[in-house]
């Protein structure tokens, strides 16, 4: 990519879209396609379309996606496989149909396999059966994946791939029957600091391990790969480092300053045990993270407080 080159961010408003135009802006592309949903609705294949037929962009980093946690995946599977997998669908095809120069599909951790060796590789994908509870959005990012992988192979187009582990980030989603479980629990501690509660009750027991990556991290490696990379296998984004959700909670605890106490409600699901990605193919390109766990929640919590007020 040039820094005058037409570059088309999917999914501009989201956590990860919105850190992408950030990083893009930070390192002097000033050439960057936006629409809101409202604008263009992805899931319309002929809207897509005309879009890219009018606008042609030369570069695709396609991060729009119906996203939310375990009450949202569970309530609403079928919304959560259809409008991704017309979002990635329509999208490929346009970008292939207008001789876009290089697109990148983003996924996510949850496309592999529930009991899956740790850590997680990324030739484990489709050697065994998904957490139940993300299955529509894991199967609808599988196939958005498989089709940069064979429309490159048909065709030659450089799409790639990339897959990013839970994420965080300013911009994040804070509603509590949606988000995921860090900005989830940024706001359970926050609230009950408020309202001086004694406790604040979690799902599970607190024992699955997860691993979390800053957004504008993620931001950053993308467009490292957008530069970098060039395979149909598709590659891992993440830390290589996971912790508790008990030892997550904690740590958000101490940077909210509740005093209260911390108890799990083991009626509710934990979702898969461990999810950590093996991201050796990514250091040797040469790219690691670089914001600490503390602090990267340190500054969303900022962030939280600021958008409230």
């Amino acid at each position: 990519m040039e820094q005058h080159s037409k570059i088309y961010v999917a999914g501009h408003r989201g956590l990860v879209g919105s850190a992408i135009v950030r990083a893009l802006q930070s390192k002097g592309f000033d050439n960057i396609l936006m629409r809101s949903s409202k604008e263009l609705d992805l899931r319309n294949q002929q809207a897509v379309e005309d879009f890219f037929a009018t606008q042609k962009p030369e570069y695709v980093f396609l991060s729009a996606a119906k996203v939310g946690g375990i009450v949202a995946n569970n309530t609403s599977p079928a919304e959560f496989i259809y409008d991704n997998m017309m979002i990635a669908f329509n999208i490929v095809n346009a970008a292939y149909r207008h001789n876009v120069r290089k697109l990148l599909f983003l996924g996510s951790s949850c496309i592999y396999p529930k009991m899956c060796p740790q850590p997680i590789k990324e030739e484990y994908l489709l050697t065994g059966a998904l957490e139940p509870t993300n299955e529509a959005y894991a199967i609808a990012k599988i196939s958005g994946l498989e089709l940069c992988k064979f429309y490159r192979r048909q065709y030659g187009c450089d799409f790639i791939s990339a897959m990013p582990t839970n994420l965080y980030g300013i911009n994040d989603n804070f509603d509590l029957n949606t988000s995921h479980v860090l900005p989830a629990l940024i706001r359970k501690f926050h609230e009950a600091k408020e309202s001086q509660a004694e406790k604040v009750t979690l799902w599970g027991t607190g024992k699955p391990m997860r691993e979390f990556l800053y957004v504008d991290d993620l931001a950053d490696a993308l467009v490292f790969l957008m530069m970098n990379y060039s395979d149909e296998i598709h590659i891992n984004i993440g830390t290589g480092e996971d912790c508790s959700i008990d030892e997550l909670a904690r740590t958000i605890k101490a940077i909210v300053g509740f005093d209260g106490a911390i108890e799990y409600d083991t009626s509710k699901p934990d979702g898969t045990p461990r999810k950590l990605l093996d991201v050796g193919r990514l250091h040797k390109l040469g790219w690691h993270h670089s914001t600490p766990l503390n602090d990267g929640i340190a500054a969303v919590y900022r962030w939280y407080l600021s958008a409230k007020r």
